[in-house]
C-alpha cells in the first residue's frame, strides 16, 4: 500500500509539472506589430506616430498643428480648434477656451456679432448655471484686473474697468475687465497669449439659462479675441468657421489665415459699412430663377450681415414675401402641415423621405449672387430644419425680419460651407465643403512626426514611409518584430499640481484613443518643467490583444497643449529556458516537497499501526526463553 501511494503521488507531480510547462510556452506566438501577410489584410501602424522617412520634410516643429497658411510666406501660426454642439438643437455652436494659470475650461458661444469675450466670475451672485464651474481669479497666478484709465468704461470707485454687452433677444451681460493667459487646445499651433476678458458679475435672458458659459466675441472691436491676437502681431488678420450640416452637429474654427481653395467664393466686406461683418448680397434665385427684386432692398439699414450667433436667416420683407412665394410654387406638390411650435406660422412640408441626402430631389436649389456675379449655391440644408414632431417633415428655416431692414444671415445658412472671414483684405469667401471632413479636404497634415528614438538618447532610427493608393501611410519594415513596450515621451502645457489628480484619466484616455487596455498603459514618470509637466508613459502588449492597429492617440483638450518629445520601441527580451521556465521548476519542487511530505506522513502512521498489531499476544501463547540473570 505504501508502494502504491508514492506511485500516485510520483504520477501527480509529473503530469501538473507538464501541464505548466505546456502552459507556459503556448502555440500561439508572443503579440507582435505586425500580423501575418495575406491578402487583404489591414496593415499595421507603429503606435501612435507616423515615423518620418529620411527624406521627410516633416519634423517635430511641423506636427499636426501646422495649417495650411494665406500666405507661403508668412510666419504668423494658427489656432485651430473644434466646434460643438449643433445649431438647431442648442442654437449656436461652442469652442473650447482655457483661461489662467492653472488653466479653466470654458464653453462659448462662438459669435460674430459680439465684440468681447467673457465667462461667469467666481463672485457672480446673478449668472445661471451652466456647464462649467464658474471662472476664480484667485486661482490663477497670471491673472491681472484691468484697471480704470481713459480707453474704458470705469466702475463706480473707478478702479477697475468694466463692459456691459445687450442684445436683441434682450439678454444681457456686465461685469470687469481681466487679463490672464487665454489657451486654444491641443489642436492649435499658436501659444497660450495674455489677453483682456470680461468676468461677468450680472447675466439676464438667455444668457443666464443657457448652458453654455458665455461668448467668445469674434466682431470688429478692441475687445475682441481676434483683435487683440492680431494687434499682438500672432496671427493674420484673418479667421474660419466651419458649421456641421443637418444631423451633424460641431465644426471647426481656425483664427489666424489658410490658403483659400481655388474654388472659393468672395464677397466684398466693408469695414466701414456697418459695425458687423456686412457682405454685398445683391440677388436670390430660386430653382434658377431671379427673385424680382431691386438690388437695394438687400442695403437697408446695417446691410446683409453674416452673424455667426444667430441661428436662422431673417430677410427683409419684399425679400421674403418673394422668397416665399417662389418656394411654394416650386413646391406645389408636397403637403403643407403645422409647424412644431403653435405660436409661430412656421412654413413646414411633409415628405415621404428622411434622408437629408435625398432634400435636393425634392426641394430646389436656392443662389445667393454676390457682386461680379460671385454665387453661393444654398443646398436645402442651407434654408430648412427638420421637424421636431413629425418624421420626414421640414420647415423653411428664412423668416421674414418683422419691419427692421436689414437681411441678417444666421448659420443655417452657411451649414457645411466654410466661411474665411479675411479682414486683412476686406472680403468674406464661402466654400461648400463637408465640415467633419474640413482639415482633409484642405489637405492639412493630421500626424505628429517626431523622429523614433531606440535609446532615448539621441540616436535615432527611422522607417521609410510611403503612401498607399487610398492616401494612407504605409511602412515598410525590415522584418517582424516582437514589442516589449512602446515607450513615450510627452510635454504638456498643463503644470504639474493640476495635472496630478488627473494623471489616471490620461492613461485612460491614451488607453481608449488607441484600442487597447488600460492595464496595458502604464506610467513611468510624471516630472515638472516650470509652468508644463513631462510624462514617460510605456505601452505593453498583452496575451489577448496581438496587434495594435490605431495610427494616432488625441488627447481632450482638458490637459491643453501637448507634444510627442520623443518615442521608442523596445523588442521584447530573449530569456533562457531558466528564465521562462523558472516559476514552473519552483511550483513544481514545492509540490513535491508537499505531496512527499504528505506521503512520508501516511506511510509512518501505517507503520505505527502495524507494529501495534504485533505486539499483541494472545493469551496462553508461547514467549521466547529468557536469560536468567546471575543473582
Amino acid at each position: 500500500m505504501a508502494r502504491a501511494l508514492v506511485n500516485l503521488a510520483v504520477g501527480t507531480v509529473v503530469f501538473f509539472l507538464l501541464f505548466l510547462l505546456s502552459q507556459s510556452n503556448p502555440s500561439t506566438s508572443p503579440p507582435r506589430l505586425l500580423p501575418p501577410p495575406h491578402h487583404g489584410a489591414r496593415p499595421a501602424m507603429v503606435l501612435p506616430l507616423f515615423p518620418s522617412s529620411k527624406n521627410s520634410s516633416r519634423t517635430f516643429l511641423h506636427s499636426h498643428r501646422h495649417l495650411l497658411r494665406s500666405d507661403s510666406h508668412s510666419s504668423h501660426p494658427n489656432a485651430r480648434m473644434r466646434l460643438y454642439d449643433d445649431l438647431l438643437l442648442n442654437g449656436y455652436y461652442t469652442t473650447r477656451l482655457w483661461i489662467g494659470t492653472p488653466p479653466q475650461q470654458f464653453a462659448l458661444i462662438v459669435d460674430t456679432g459680439s465684440t468681447v469675450t467673457y465667462v461667469p466670475c467666481a463672485t457672480c451672485e446673478q449668472c445661471g448655471r451652466h456647464q462649467d464651474p464658474k471662472f476664480q481669479p484667485d486661482l490663477s497666478s497670471t491673472y491681472q484686473p484691468v484697471k480704470c484709465n481713459l480707453d474704458c468704461n470705469c466702475d463706480s470707485d473707478r478702479v477697475q474697468c468694466i463692459y456691459e454687452r445687450q442684445y436683441a433677444e434682450m439678454s444681457s451681460s456686465s461685469g470687469v475687465l481681466g487679463e490672464d493667459i487665454i489657451s486654444f487646445g491641443n489642436q492649435s499651433e499658436l501659444v497660450p497669449q495674455r489677453a483682456v476678458f470680461g468676468c461677468e458679475n450680472e447675466e439676464t435672458g438667455d444668457l443666464y439659462s443657457q448652458h453654455a458659459d458665455g461668448i467668445m466675441g469674434l466682431g470688429r472691436g478692441d475687445l475682441s479675441v481676434v483683435d487683440q491676437l492680431v494687434e499682438k502681431g500672432v496671427i493674420s488678420d484673418s479667421f474660419s468657421l466651419c458649421y456641421g450640416g443637418m444631423d451633424i452637429g460641431g465644426g471647426a474654427m481656425v483664427l489666424g489665415g489658410i490658403s483659400a481653395p481655388s474654388d472659393m467664393v468672395f464677397s466684398y466686406a466693408d469695414p466701414v459699412r456697418s459695425p458687423y461683418y456686412s457682405i454685398g448680397l445683391k440677388e436670390i434665385h430660386v430653382a434658377g430663377k431671379q427673385l424680382s427684386l431691386n438690388p437695394s432692398v438687400f442695403d437697408g439699414k446695417y446691410g446683409t450681415v453674416l452673424d455667426s450667433g444667430t441661428t436662422y436667416a431673417y430677410l427683409p420683407e419684399p425679400a421674403f414675401l418673394a422668397f416665399k412665394e417662389a418656394i411654394l410654387k416650386e413646391l406645389n406638390g408636397l403637403k403643407q402641415i403645422r409647424g412644431p411650435d403653435p405660436n409661430y406660422s412656421d412654413i413646414c412640408f411633409s415628405t415621404a423621405s428622411s434622408d437629408v441626402s435625398e432634400l435636393s430631389k425634392t426641394f430646389p436649389t436656392v443662389e445667393m449672387v454676390f457682386g461680379h456675379q460671385q454665387k453661393l449655391l444654398l443646398s436645402p440644408e442651407n434654408y430648412l430644419f427638420r421637424h421636431s414632431k413629425v418624421h420626414g417633415a421640414y420647415c423653411l428655416g428664412i423668416f421674414q425680419n418683422e419691419k427692421d431692414p436689414t437681411t441678417l444671415l444666421g448659420g443655417i445658412i452657411v451649414r457645411n460651407t466654410l466661411v474665411t472671414y479675411d479682414r486683412e483684405h476686406s472680403k468674406i469667401g464661402f466654400w461648400k465643403t463637408n465640415c467633419s471632413e474640413l482639415w482633409e479636404r484642405l489637405h492639412i497634415t493630421g500626424a505628429l512626426s517626431p523622429t523614433p528614438s531606440s535609446s532615448g538618447k539621441g540616436n535615432s532610427t527611422e522607417s521609410p514611409t510611403t503612401t498607399a493608393s487610398d492616401g494612407s501611410p504605409h511602412y515598410d519594415f525590415p522584418g517582424k518584430i516582437q514589442i516589449g513596450k512602446i515607450i513615450l515621451d510627452m510635454s504638456l502645457s498643463t503644470n504639474h499640481s493640476y495635472l496630478k489628480p488627473q494623471i489616471n484619466k490620461l492613461t485612460e484616455f491614451i488607453a481608449k484613443e488607441l484600442d487597447v487596455n488600460a492595464s496595458q498603459v502604464h506610467l513611468l514618470n510624471f516630472t515638472s518643467e516650470g509652468n508644463s509637466s513631462l510624462v514617460r508613459l510605456a505601452i505593453v502588449p498583452s496575451d489577448s490583444s496581438t496587434y495594435i492597429y490605431k495610427e494616432t492617440a488625441r488627447l481632450p483638450d482638458t490637459f491643453g497643449n501637448y507634444q510627442l518629445v520623443q518615442w521608442k520601441v523596445e523588442p521584447s527580451t530573449k530569456q533562457t529556458w531558466w528564465g521562462r521556465n523558472y516559476m514552473v521548476v519552483v511550483m513544481a519542487l514545492i509540490i513535491i516537497v508537499v505531496i512527499g511530505l504528505s506521503v512520508y506522513g501516511v506511510w509512518g502512521m501505517w507503520r505505527r499501526k502495524q507494529q501495534t498489531v504485533n505486539s499483541y499476544k494472545p493469551v496462553g501463547a508461547a514467549a521466547p526463553e529468557q536469560e536468567l540473570q546471575p543473582l
